[in-house]
């Protein structure tokens, strides 16, 4: 049996204008685990993981979380972000993404002021106003825990962002910064391993350019058209 509950909140699409859009709202999805919190009673902490680019559902039960909860005796909560999954403003995926203007409201200060509304929510309906609150993410989403650290330090004494490339934007970082602290990684596990992926690049590019190749190659890894 799953542990998670499944909640909708009514949450605003532009926190932050006037617009006729500002009073519109959408149900922004979230999952709750009590399984191993020990109550607002006891200051016990709530851990939220903020969701990234995809439908939450694929980061339930996400590892450090679901080990760290039973040892703090924490309430782990999912949100998912918007315009992802059934987080959808407008009514659905097609009217959300229908052009410029709505889609506007598609950033991340937005999607912070959604984790943050929230969170006030929970605190208030769940008698947790005293409990400590710790913000999680990975990728994408560990740059938002980050960034929620920093906008709203009030709410959350914390935050564990895994994989955040937080300054990897253009004229900041090297173009090829990525690339190489991966061959970084491959080189430092084995030379051989390197040696053999860079090989195995002028295989391909040879392949690809003979006839059929990129027909062979497709073939050979599965890709998809």
């Amino acid at each position: 049996m799953s542990p998670y509950e499944t909640y909708n909140y009514t949450q605003i699409v532009d926190h932050f204008g006037y617009t006729r859009e500002s009073y519109q709202t959408f149900p922004q999805r979230y999952f709750i685990d009590k399984l191993n919190w020990g109550g607002g009673q006891n200051n016990s902490p709530v851990f939220v993981w903020l969701g990234e680019e995809g439908d939450i559902t694929s980061d339930l039960g996400v590892g450090i979380l679901a080990d760290q909860a039973p040892y703090f005796k924490a309430l782990v909560v999912y949100i998912e972000h918007r315009y992802y999954g059934t987080s959808m403003p407008f009514g659905g995926e097609k009217e959300a993404y229908a052009n410029a203007s709505i889609m506007g409201y598609f950033t991340s200060t937005q999607a912070l002021a959604d984790y943050a509304t929230i969170i006030v929510h929970l605190k208030k309906t769940l008698n947790a106003e005293n409990c400590p609150v710790v913000v999680f993410g990975a990728s994408y989403g560990g740059m938002l825990a980050t960034w929620f650290r920093l906008k709203y330090p009030h709410l959350t004494i914390g935050n564990l962002a895994s994989s955040a490339p937080l300054l990897y934007f253009d004229n900041i970082t090297p173009t090829y910064g990525y690339g190489s602290v991966v061959t970084k990684d491959f080189r430092n596990a084995s030379e051989i391993c390197y040696r053999r992926i860079n090989e195995s690049y002028d295989m391909m590019d040879k392949i690809a350019s003979s006839p059929r190749g990129l027909l062979n190659l497709r073939k050979l890894f599965n890709t998809c058209q």
